[in-house]
């Protein structure tokens, strides 16, 4: 289930259909009448100034928006007679600012602009909440995609570590066992280079942490790491021993930790190493 915000002690819920955010309005009408939703969004859709908001965004964003019958709701809109639902006006127009949903999440989604809209009906105080913590889910989620690119960046190199390694460490005479060995050992490599403690020497110190130290790094141990990496399976490409590697790596990690530690995120884990296979 996609996030929910939350204005005024109120939870509302979002959703996203072919790439376009929506917010639920039957939410939003239960800030002003939890009883009487439907009544309330049809209310305001027999509103004249609500049917040619809602004109206009379909003939910006949607080409298959049928012009004839929103004409013909326009018309009628403001008659005492008038009157309409989310499901008329979706599939008479085939309008998709609008949708319309079953089941235990259901109720009706709209599009953001329109969602703001109808917030504006509810009340300007509540559309201003609304505004602020749709933001704030915004620069949550932007935040959340900045870590989770970084993190893929480091498997990705992970990848092309591993291939370097298998490359060029490993004989063909190796059984899959040793394989592994090897493997955890240029991981360790690395992981001495820049946290200062091996997977094993970690895991001791955090007892009670779930994951390893990598699911526990920062942003920039994370780009650091994505560094190393690379640079280690250009090493191994080299015949560069272990000692010379870890030796070159921790270099590296300080130099690059230390710029990066100044965009004010935590600089831990670091230490320099003394060496060793």
């Amino acid at each position: 289930m996609a996030a929910k915000l939350e204005v005024l002690d109120q939870q509302i819920a979002t959703d996203t259909k072919d790439g376009i955010e929506y917010i639920s309005i039957t939410d939003m009408a239960r800030f002003k009448n939890p009883e009487r939703t439907d009544i309330i969004i049809g209310n305001w859709l027999r509103n004249r100034n609500t049917i040619e908001f809602l004109g206009i965004w379909e003939q910006l964003n949607n080409p298959d928006f049928k012009p004839i019958e929103f004409d013909g709701f326009k018309a009628q809109a403001g008659l005492n007679s008038f009157t309409l639902t989310p499901k008329q006006w979706i599939e008479q127009t085939y309008a998709i600012g609008l949708i319309s949903k079953a089941g235990r999440y259901g109720g009706t989604y709209a599009q953001k602009d329109i969602a703001f809209e109808f917030a504006s009906w509810i009340s300007v105080e509540f559309k201003l909440y609304l505004i602020k913590e749709f933001q704030r889910l915004k620069e949550q989620e932007f935040q959340q995609l900045g870590w989770d690119i970084r993190r893929n960046l480091a498997k990705v190199n992970y990848l092309i570590h591993t291939d370097a390694i298998k490359q060029n460490l490993i004989p063909d005479t190796l059984t899959p066992a040793q394989i592994s060995h090897v493997y955890a050992d240029e991981a360790d490599l690395l992981n001495m280079a820049l946290f200062g403690v091996t997977a094993r020497q970690w895991r001791e110190l955090n007892p009670n942490s779930k994951g390893n130290m990598r699911d526990h790094a920062n942003v920039h141990q994370l780009v650091c790491l994505a560094n190393l990496e690379t640079m280690n399976a250009y090493l191994i490409q080299q015949d560069v021993t272990a000692t010379e590697r870890l030796q070159q790596l921790n270099a590296l990690a300080i130099s690059q930790m230390t710029i990066l530690s100044r965009q004010a995120l935590p600089f831990t884990g670091l230490q320099k190493s003394d060496g060793g296979n």
